[in-house]
């Protein structure tokens, strides 16, 4: 009788008995032969005609494909290669420098960034050109993937022939054209001083670098005392051709002063203490107190009445625009003599009355002197009104002049 591997497609295969192990009884253990290996003829696995069409089928198709990419590519395609070559030159890309082109951001590492500005290969946007500003990685610029943008070729990667970009050449442009307008506005701006030399220092203000000479500084701080303060400034020149940007902390503190009317009272703090008297900073404004304004009695060491980072109130004695210097006291708000020594507190208390009184002294002192040029200079053409303001003689008025004689005087 045929074996059982026979009976399918001729499977050659050794008798059963030659792969089992051989048992004795005597010492109760199994002895392993080694195996033979089973070779599997190609009957094993038959193969439907269906199967053999199928693949007789796709063997053709792959022969035909074949055989038409050598002997006509261009079957069955709806353009040919002059169309294409058309297509190309009707949208050729300019890629001179200084020309502006649309990208979308489509990758960001630590050296930039990749853009893509539909060329024949994307371009590159390296960190120093994404900002005016000094980053280390694009994204503290704002730039991550998918950012469509304005961009500038600035020149072209001599490796691959990928175009290099530029934002920061944009953004050049566009702060000295701010500059320009806040200058015609005639505006003060807060500049970060970055730097000094020995003319002067230099801020920054709309991202540029300005020059602030030291003849422009209304305070009396050293260079390295200012390094990363914010100034208020005001442009003075602005030349984008000659990269020159001078500004001016005095005349930005000069329009502050403008609003500081002699007698009115501000809040300050001490700075710093002279022998000769106390620096306060006033809102920006570094103003002096002499020592003989501190108080009616004798102050004959100021540390004992006053000490740097003190806040007090003073009153405006005079300014100077031009030279950006403002004189203060503290002597004119005292209720009695000696009190900003021995009872400070109530001098700050009764600051705005003690000013009030103080400006009500200075209108009557100025009514008298306009009075007395009005008495002893009738031919000045001038007269003075109920309010006390010197105008034109009108000709309502009686022919003989005035009678200056009810004025009374000032009251002390």
């Amino acid at each position: 009788m045929a074996s059982f591997a026979q009976q399918f497609g001729g499977l050659k295969s050794p008798p059963i008995s030659s792969t089992l192990p051989s048992y004795s009884s005597k010492n109760r253990h199994c002895t392993v032969l080694p195996r033979k290996r089973i070779a599997v003829s190609a009957a094993a696995v038959p193969i439907t005609n269906a199967q053999t069409r199928e693949r007789t089928k796709l063997k053709d198709m792959f022969e035909e494909a074949y055989e038409r990419c050598h002997t006509a590519p261009m079957e069955g395609v709806s353009f040919t290669i002059e169309d294409f070559h058309s297509a190309l030159e009707k949208y050729e890309f300019n890629s001179e420098i200084g020309t502006r082109v649309k990208g979308t951001v489509f990758n960001t590492d630590a050296n930039g960034a990749l853009v893509d500005i539909t060329a024949k290969s994307s371009a590159h946007l390296h960190v120093q050109e994404a900002s005016i500003y000094n980053i280390k990685h694009v994204e503290q610029a704002g730039i991550f993937p998918g950012l469509r943008e304005e961009f500038v070729i600035i020149g072209e990667n001599e490796v691959d022939d990928s175009l290099i970009l530029s934002l920061r050449v944009i953004q050049y442009e566009l702060a000295w054209e701010r500059c320009r307008q806040l200058q015609a506005e005639d505006v003060v701006v807060k500049g970060l001083v970055a730097g000094a030399n020995k003319g002067g220092v230099v801020a920054v203000v709309e991202g540029l670098r300005g020059f602030v000479p030291f003849s422009q500084i209304s305070t009396k701080s050293t260079a390295e005392e200012l390094l990363n303060v914010a100034l208020p400034l005001k442009f003075v020149e602005v030349d984008e051709e000659q990269s020159r940007l001078v500004l001016s902390n005095r005349k930005a503190m000069a329009d502050s002063q403008a609003q500081l009317g002699i007698g009115s009272v501000v809040v300050g703090t001490v700075q710093s203490l002279k022998p000769y008297g106390a620096f306060i900073d006033i809102g920006g404004i570094n103003g002096l107190l002499h020592v003989s304004q501190i108080s009616h009695d004798r102050v004959s060491d100021i540390a004992t009445v006053l000490q740097p980072g003190d806040t007090l109130k003073v009153m405006i004695l005079s300014h100077d625009r031009e030279r950006g210097r403002v004189s203060l006291s503290t002597k004119k708000l005292e209720p009695t003599p000696g009190d900003m020594i021995r009872n400070p507190k109530l001098v700050f208390e009764k600051a705005e009355e003690m000013a009030q009184t103080f400006r009500q002294r200075i209108a009557q002192a100025e009514a008298m002197a306009r009075a007395d040029m009005l008495r002893f200079q009738p031919e000045s053409g001038l007269t003075l009104n109920s309010d006390g303001i010197l105008g034109p003689l009108t000709s309502d008025l009686p022919a003989e002049g005035l009678d200056l004689s009810d004025i009374p005087p000032a009251e002390e």
